[in-house]
């Protein structure tokens, strides 16, 4: 498959969206599992935003592999490339915790149309405990698995490639 568009390697372009989008969604979920009336309106946008970070992670990943097979081999590069992959299951974790979320405000819309009974506020509490954890787990485990990949990349590229001082023109 082809990995180029407009005459630029396509893993430079989707990789913005990466950087962006994951912390992003990290952020939300975050304040999803913290604050519910936040999550009774931003679930599904988190939700989609979240499903749809694995394959553009994928996608990217693919796009690298495609883009190292025509550089010069760099050690730099491999150490990169090779560190690529370890966002993939953060990515995963990021769209489970966002399921989770997205059940628990359904759950929870469900149960506020109840007319009798209802969810303890103990239950209520124990799950919204249990989301922030593992919304604060997969935030913080996918946003410095990125940085780290990010600056890797960023000295594959740029280290030694420039100058200190502004060149005469």
């Amino acid at each position: 498959m082809e990995y180029s568009f407009a005459g630029l390697p396509l893993h430079v372009l989707l990789v913005h969206a990466v950087i962006v989008l994951t912390p992003l969604v990290a952020l939300l979920l975050v304040v999803l599992a913290a604050w519910p009336a936040a999550r009774r309106v931003l679930w599904l946008p988190t939700l989609i935003g979240a499903a749809l970070l694995v394959p553009l992670g994928l996608l990217t990943v693919e796009a690298g592999k495609w883009l190292e097979a025509r550089v010069p081999e760099a050690p730099l590069i491999q150490q990169h490339t090779g560190m690529g992959e370890e966002l993939t299951p953060w990515l995963s974790g990021l769209l489970a915790v966002a399921v989770l979320t997205a059940a628990w405000a359904l759950v929870e819309r469900a149960d506020s149309r109840r007319t009798s009974g209802g969810m303890s506020r103990g239950v209520r509490v124990g799950v919204a405990a249990g989301l922030v954890i593992a919304s604060l787990a997969v935030a913080i485990g996918s946003t410095v698995t990125l940085v780290r990949i990010g600056e890797a990349g960023s000295r594959a590229v740029w280290e030694g490639s420039f100058s200190e001082d502004p060149l005469e023109r």
